[in-house]
């Protein structure tokens, strides 16, 4: 009887049916592309650390910049030539090219030994060292001096300069010092191997080098190529991409981190420490442990570097996490009171009918069953329309595929770096940047997070109208008929 007696009742009021179903649809279905879309970004924004962190990497422990003085400038790579160096041209200049190895400008390393004392914390399942570094060359002519100090160009330069005539240029590129024996953490667990192989526990102490895939592109390189790093020539055995679409991975070049400490001026240093945690509920007392034992270090965990995503990516997630958010719960609001309206406007114009069948011996329990089953079904309704319009939203976005743009500033680490100039990376202001694409996930806590809904704003309606209704009398029913 109840089932009959409820089609009739939803099929005689079809309009107020169609719009409850619609008000709840348009709602459910914003709040499920507002969730999938809130999804969509962490992941992006979860690649876009991998591509700078690695996969794995729960916690980073890199080093405290010290503060420079008012004024003071970051220290470059300082180039240091003697009287014999370069060889003499035919137009009295002479050819000099050095490289050097050391750290970026505002760069801070420490103690390598660090890594043991990370490794030894409760609850680490893995913790490796990395030390970035750039690799600046000096390559061009400088004007000779003859025994009066005067240059091949003229009378000699005032306060000591180099004087007129020298052509020069100074390139660099970024270069990763990292653990071979660390392959499930740290900037290469996440990379793509293109061509050849990554670094094993037998490069350590050679010359091996592993390249990112653009700055091979750029500069025309190969497998089993020569790259000069610090005057030595490495040996490329390995092309990597980053995971991202468009993106680069932490650095332009890798070495062995036993050979990046001896080449340059941070031996037995490390830049940054990547940590694994054994559970992420381990992670917070993890983190306290390492700030105890390295106190003078920082220590940020994945959500701490996750605000320091910038760019189109960190946009969308402000946007998702304030906008959308409130804009969803508006909606809700404007559905819910709506069906709630409604439902009561129902109530009131049905008195003879609630009235009457309290006449004939109807509880009230089984008025406010009959109206909350009628809004039950008519939110369900919109429930069902709001999931398909969810979804179809979902795809719209998906065959679209935008690309965000992303740029994790990280503590030790080196962006992509460039060719020319001195980028600082590696460190504290260092920008990694990538592109990742934005892909909303469908996941079954989606649509059950919808199906609640729709059934928590049925349920709310039809109680309130079923309350109201239990409460008319069956006087009140005579004296309508009368």
């Amino acid at each position: 009887m109840f089932a009959r007696y409820l089609r009739r009742e939803l099929s005689g009021r079809r309009k107020q049916t169609a719009i409850i179903a619609i008000a709840m649809a348009l709602a459910i279905g914003l709040v499920v592309i507002v969730n999938s879309l809130s999804a969509g970004v962490r992941d992006a924004q979860a690649a876009a650390l991998e591509s700078v962190y690695g996969v794995g990497t729960d916690i980073t422990v890199s080093a405290t910049p010290t503060p420079l003085a008012e004024g003071e400038r970051p220290a470059g790579p300082r180039f240091e030539f003697d009287a014999d160096a370069g060889t003499a041209t035919s137009d009295g200049t002479t050819a000099v090219s050095q490289s050097v190895l050391g750290t970026g400008r505002g760069a801070a390393t420490f103690d390598a030994a660090a890594v043991e004392t990370v490794a030894k914390q409760e609850g680490v399942a893995a913790a490796s060292g990395v030390l970035a570094l750039t690799n600046s060359t000096f390559d061009g002519e400088l004007p000779g001096r003859d025994a009066s100090g005067a240059t091949s160009g003229g009378t000699p330069p005032q306060g000591g300069g180099m004087g007129g005539g020298g052509q020069f240029d100074v390139n660099s590129f970024t270069v990763m010092g990292v653990d071979s024996k660390a392959g499930a953490i740290g900037p290469l667990a996440s990379v793509t191997l293109q061509e050849g192989r990554l670094l094993t526990a037998d490069d350590d102490g050679k010359n091996s080098l592993v390249v990112d895939s653009s700055y091979a592109t750029t500069e025309e390189l190969k497998l089993d190529d020569k790259v000069e790093i610090a005057g030595t020539k490495f040996t490329i055995v390995g092309i990597v991409a980053a995971s991202g679409a468009e993106a680069e991975t932490a650095s332009n070049t890798y070495i062995p981190l036993d050979v990046a400490q001896k080449l340059s001026d941070s031996t037995d240093m490390v830049s940054t420490i990547y940590v694994q945690a054994a559970s992420a509920s381990e992670i917070p007392s993890v983190k306290e442990g390492l700030q105890a034992a390295l106190p003078d270090n920082t220590v940020n965990t994945q959500e701490d570097l996750a605000s320091t995503v910038s760019g189109s990516l960190s946009t969308a997630s402000g946007l998702v996490s304030s906008l959308g958010t409130w804009l969803s719960i508006a909606v809700l609001a404007v559905a819910f009171l709506l069906a709630i309206l409604l439902t009561l406007s129902g109530v009131a114009r049905r008195t003879r009918e609630f009235g009457t069948l309290k006449a004939i011996g109807w509880r009230n329990s089984s008025i406010v069953r009959q109206v909350a089953g009628e809004s039950l079904v008519q939110s369900l309704l919109g429930g069902a329309l709001g999931i398909l319009i969810g979804l179809g939203g979902i795809l719209v976005i998906n065959l679209f595929a935008p690309t965000l743009s992303a740029a994790a500033a990280s503590t030790g680490s080196p962006g992509g770096g460039g060719t020319s100039g001195f980028p600082e990376a590696a460190g504290n202001a260092a920008a990694n940047a990538a592109e990742v694409v934005l892909n909303l996930p469908v996941t079954p806590m989606v649509i059950a997070f919808a199906v609640a809904l729709s059934i928590a704003g049925g349920l709310l309606a039809g109680i309130l109208g079923g309350w109201r209704a239990a409460r008319l009398r069956p006087a009140e029913a005579l004296r309508s008929v009368a």
